[in-house]
């Protein structure tokens, strides 16, 4: 699970200038599966689809947040919201694909370098299924940004330097190996992070980041993310939206 703890990042302050981007959504797994969901990671893939046909009725376009910022580089971002998918669960492949294919719109997935193939270990829920590399491959091939999501699902606020080095960088090579290209998005873990953490994600040579869960303004390496919920309508949808433009004025 990657919900951001209460209090994760307090008194981390932007080091870069403050950036001001749409809003960008945060989900996890895109699931048929009726199996206990104690971590609210699960979002149906048929809500997914409600979900992108209210942002079209709205006039927005969701893109990956590596286009949204670029886009926001280029002062072009207007009409875009940004689409994440943390953890790199097997069914972002499977059930996620086609419906942002079905919409014309693309996502970040966030990908935990050192699991391929395997399940996600740092729970104490249901084992979910991770993408392996043909499957990362896949993701990319069909236009999708692949981010890196550390090599084992660490907290890093706190972390020793080697910690830093090894879970940060040492997962932007495995994932720039596995794809044959430059891999330029991070996600922190559970959002937990500190002023060394986004010191060594930028040393890295990452061109940006976000955090999860409840969020304020950050720079290019603590961009917030408005958390979506297995049961969330459409309603909910605009809510989130509405504060994300309230908190960012």
């Amino acid at each position: 699970m990657t919900a951001r703890p209460a209090g994760a990042g307090a008194g981390v302050r932007p080091r870069g200038p403050r950036v001001s981007l749409p809003p960008v959504l945060m989900y996890h797994s895109i699931s048929t599966s009726e199996l206990p969901d104690p971590h609210r990671v699960r979002v149906h893939p048929g809500r997914l689809d409600r979900h992108l046909r209210l942002l079209r009725r709205l006039g927005l376009r969701g893109v990956s947040l590596g286009e949204l910022v670029a886009a926001a580089d280029r002062g072009r971002a207007r009409g875009l919201v940004g689409l994440t998918f943390d953890d790199g669960y097997t069914d972002f492949l499977h059930e996620a694909v086609p419906v942002l294919a079905r919409h014309g719109m693309t996502g970040t997935l966030y990908v935990v370098a050192g699991r391929l193939g395997g399940w996600n270990g740092w729970d104490d829920g249901p084992r979910l299924a991770l993408l392996d590399a043909d499957g990362v491959r896949a993701v990319a091939a069909a236009g999708h940004e692949v981010g890196s999501h550390t090599l084992t699902h660490v907290r890093l606020a706190g972390a020793d330097p080697a910690t830093l080095s090894r879970e940060v960088a040492g997962s932007r090579r495995v994932l720039e190996d596995v794809l044959q290209a430059e891999v330029p998005g991070f996600c922190y873990p559970w959002g937990d992070f500190d002023e060394a953490a986004a010191e060594a994600v930028r040393s890295a040579g990452y061109d940006h980041a976000c955090v999860t869960g409840d969020y304020r303004p950050g720079d290019r390496f603590t961009v917030p993310r408005c958390y979506v919920a297995p049961g969330d309508t459409g309603a909910h949808l605009v809510a989130r939206l509405a504060r994300h433009h309230l908190r960012v004025r």
